[in-house]
Parts: C-alpha cells; structure tokens; sequence
C-alpha cells in the first residue's frame, strides 16, 4: 500500500511540474505588440526598440542565457529598399535567448516582431496607407506570442530535456529576412551543434478546412519518422509542403544546410494592411498549433534530424 501511495505522491508531482500552454499569454503578448501606440513596430523606430525591449524582459524572467552580442540583443543595420526614405540605413536588432540543458544538440525556435510599421517603408497593401499604422497582429506578433509562450513553457517545466533551445525574436524581416540572415553570417552559437530550426509567422489566423502549413517537410529524411509518431486526430488539422525555402526567417538557416519547418496559417485580406489587429486573431487555434509544434520537437529528442536534404534537387 505504502508503495501505491508513493506513486500517486510521484504523479501528482510530475502533474504539478506539467506546463501548459496559456491563451491569456498568447493574448496578451499579441496585443501588446499589437497596440496602436507601438505604431507597426517599423524597422528603427522607438517602438521597435520597445517590443525588443519586452521580449528582451520575457528572456529575463524565463531565465534564458543571454546569448546576443549586447547582453540578449545582437545589433545590425538594415536597409529600407522598396521605397527612397532619407533614413533608409536603421538600426535593427535580434533577441536571443539560451536554454541551456548542457546538451549535445541545439533546436532554435524562431519569429520576427518587426512589422511595416505606418506604410512608409514599403510593402503595405492597402491604397493610401502612408502614415497609417499597420499593426500586424497576425504578421507577427502571433509567432512571437509562440516564441515567447514556448520558452515559458520549456524553461519553467522542471524537464531537463535532451536538446537545448535557442530562442530567437528576429528584426528586419520585413525588409528582406534581414536579421535571420545576419544571424547565420554572424552566429553567437556554433551552428554545427543546431539539431534543426522551428519557424513560426503568421499562425494567429487558422483555416480549419485546410489547416496550419508546415513547411519544409522535406529537409530531413527523419521528419517523415517524426510526422508518423504523431496522431493527427490529437491536434489541429495541419498539411506539409516539401520545400525549405519560403518568405520567412527558415529560409536563411534552410540555406545554411539546416533542416528547418516553417509554420504558417496562410494569407488573409488583413496582409500587410491596417486591419491586421489583435482582436481578429484566432488565439485557441494558436494555442492548438503550439501543442501541435510541441509534440513535434519532443519527438525529434532522439532522432537524429541531420543528414539535411536540399529541396531545390528535388
């Protein structure tokens, strides 16, 4: 008996390390982000700097290694090209952040936060956007309300899982995949030790009839073995696509001969317009997509994810 009750004792307490993943979390990150007064969050502006500053105190209170060049931010310049703006040069920067299990191999977890801010640095649109703000809800302040809700997670569980995790919030992306890119040229950790890479923008707005897009099914031969452990009818509808390129941060580490998936939910009218607000993001179907990109990277704990595959030799 004595025996029983020490098992129920043991339960109850890996039941109590158990972490979850928080719809208020994500809502509340989308919309801080999200807000009008971080006025699109533009490349360079005081708003931008801000919501690398929030992200930068997540890191913090998550208690993740500082692993930029500044403390948690690694600094760059990016430049505005679509349009010609007297400060085309500004100032950007990544947030980064280690989870450190003194592991062999590393998964990097990844979103951009910047957006395109009030219209004036191109890519908007809608007609007669300038000076309008774009407050990018779903693009991307939903990945990184996921970056920011599965380092709470995998940092507060009381697991020491086989990997380590390296969380990036990237900037510039906007402008041209600007931040991941400078990433991988100028990396604060050893991209040999990278198991593989988890890429999340634009999830915050899912159609259930065709389900979350995850791209880059192709770039390992073992996410084929991964895919089959995982029971569809547990999570949300979801279909992959081969290819590792695609308009988002993966494809700097895709290039980099890292096997990448790239989570999406696909367009929507709001795109890149001022109607992409807080209030239109589906937050349980996004709470869905990270139990789902859960299951995935527990899965690739003891698979070995490399040799990489190159798509473009299809």
């Amino acid at each position: 008996m004595k025996y029983i009750i020490a098992l129920l004792f043991l339960v109850a307490g890996l039941n109590s390390y158990a972490q979850e993943i928080e719809t208020e979390n994500l809502k509340k990150h989308v919309y801080f982000l999200a807000n009008d007064k971080m006025k699109g969050r533009g490349t360079g502006s005081k708003q931008n700097l801000k919501a690398a500053k929030y992200i930068e105190r997540k890191f913090k209170s998550y208690k993740l290694k500082p692993l930029g060049e500044k403390g948690y931010f690694q600094e760059f310049d990016a430049k505005v090209r679509k349009v010609k703006v007297q400060d085309s040069i500004r100032l950007a920067r990544n947030v980064i952040g280690f989870l450190d299990n003194q592991a062999s191999k590393t998964i990097i977890i990844g979103a951009h936060y910047d957006h395109i801010g009030e219209g004036k640095q191109g890519s908007s649109l809608a007609d007669n956007s300038y000076g309008m703000i774009h407050n990018g809800a779903d693009d991307n302040a939903s990945g990184i309300a996921g970056l920011l809700e599965l380092a709470r997670v995998y940092s507060e569980n009381k697991i020491k899982e086989p990997v380590n995790f390296l969380f990036i919030a990237f900037g510039a992306e906007e402008l041209g995949l600007v931040g991941s890119r400078y990433f991988v040229n100028h990396p604060t950790y050893d991209l040999k030790h990278i198991h593989w890479m988890l890429n999340m923008d634009m999830i915050g707005r899912l159609n259930k009839e065709s389900g979350v897009s995850i791209i880059g099914f192709g770039t390992s031969p073992a996410f084929e073995t991964i895919f089959k452990g995982i029971n569809p009818e547990q999570f949300v509808k979801y279909y992959t696509g081969y290819e590792g390129r695609g308009g988002s941060d993966q494809t700097s580490f895709y290039e980099k001969d890292i096997p990448v998936l790239f989570f999406h939910t696909g367009g929507h009218p709001d795109y890149h317009r001022p109607t992409d607000d807080a209030d239109k993001v589906d937050y349980q179907s996004l709470k869905g997509i990270l139990n789902l990109e859960r299951a995935i990277i527990d899965g690739s704990f003891d698979i070995e994810v490399m040799p990489f595959r190159n798509t473009d030799k299809k």
